[in-house]
């Protein structure tokens, strides 16, 4: 055998390998973070969800908690979601393509606009008409496309470190990689996935530098869902696609006009506080803008109280307004 195709045998070999292990992973991790919430029906496929409320009592309303990128609903449930179960109804969801939900509309699912109207289906789907919203990160996106689209729905609105505008260059040449169509599901057997398991607590690490990740993160949140291959691709084309969708978006901003809250670290090394919570607050007439020292990208994590202390004000407020208009 000569030394081409020995080397083409020996990467053949090596990525046969690398697949059947990523396969292998999926089954492991698919047991190992079953799914922790309920499952709702909508339009080719169905949603999953955790829902939660007050024992013995009626809740103060309904709370929508919206996870960002390479996360799950577990994130903002163990953040925030436990603590505010016992005043509000509380709906983690889990976005298309993510945790255990399915991606219906497959690429076309990347949309915070699709991902709004499945989200809003689902929630139709448990009689819930009315939410204050709160998005993190890549879901500053889906939050303000729900406000914009579903203005029904959405009472307030309170954004954490949300991605709302566009910006210079483009994401991670992986998720450029596992975005491509052309070969994503081999670059996610082949090298997405292995690569990531072995990166995955530094970049938990960089996530919410420069605060410390809360202790047994990975294993709470079950964060190592992103590590399956249909996921990972899921992820990185919500990434890819999300700027051009922000470039369009973001020009609508002035017609949101339920209180909202927007808190941003200004340590953020992952989404600019200047160039998105700073921009949308001078777009949104009224909205208070939270910048937080010392703070990077996961202030639900690092500034709990705080930011539970603004969605019981966004909360307030919008019973306020529901009250006057009657």
């Amino acid at each position: 055998m000569n030394r081409a195709a020995f080397a083409l045998t020996l990467t053949a070999g090596v990525a046969l390998t690398s697949a059947i292990g990523s396969i292998a992973l999926t089954s492991v991790l698919d047991r190992r973070y079953p799914p922790r919430g309920r499952f709702v029906p909508v339009t080719g496929g169905r949603v999953h969800l955790i829902d939660r409320a007050p024992e013995g009592r009626a809740p103060a309303g309904t709370v929508l908690l919206l996870h960002g990128a390479s996360a799950n609903s577990g994130d903002m449930m163990m953040a925030l979601g436990d603590r505010l179960a016992d005043r509000y109804r509380v709906i983690a969801v889990d976005r298309p393509g993510h945790g255990w939900t399915d991606r219906p509309g497959k690429r076309a699912d990347s949309s915070p606009a699709r991902q709004a109207a499945v989200i809003r289906e689902a929630l139709s789907g448990l009689g819930i008409h009315r939410a204050v919203v709160v998005g993190h990160s890549w879901s500053g996106a889906l939050a303000t496309a729900l406000a914009l689209d579903h203005k029904d729905l959405v009472s307030g609105l309170v954004l954490l470190a949300g991605a709302t505008h566009p910006w210079r260059g483009g994401v991670a040449w992986y998720n450029t990689a596992a975005s491509d169509d052309r070969f994503a599901p081999i670059f996610t057997h082949t090298v997405a996935t292995p690569a990531t398991a072995l990166a995955l607590d530094a970049g938990i690490r960089a996530v919410f530098a420069p605060n410390d990740p809360p202790r047994g993160y990975a294993e709470r949140t079950a964060v190592r869902l992103l590590l399956r291959p249909a996921e990972f691709q899921a992820n990185a084309e919500d990434l890819t696609d999300l700027n051009a969708f922000l470039k369009r978006q973001s020009q609508r901003y002035g017609e949101i006009t339920v209180p909202t809250s927007i808190l941003h670290g200004e340590a953020d090394k992952i989404v600019s506080p200047v160039l998105h919570s700073v921009a949308i607050n001078r777009q949104i007439a009224g909205s208070r803008l939270i910048l937080l020292p010392g703070v990077g990208h996961m202030p639900h994590h690092a500034e709990t109280d705080l930011v539970l202390g603004e969605i019981d004000r966004v909360s307030a407020e919008a019973r306020r307004l529901a009250q006057a208009a009657e």
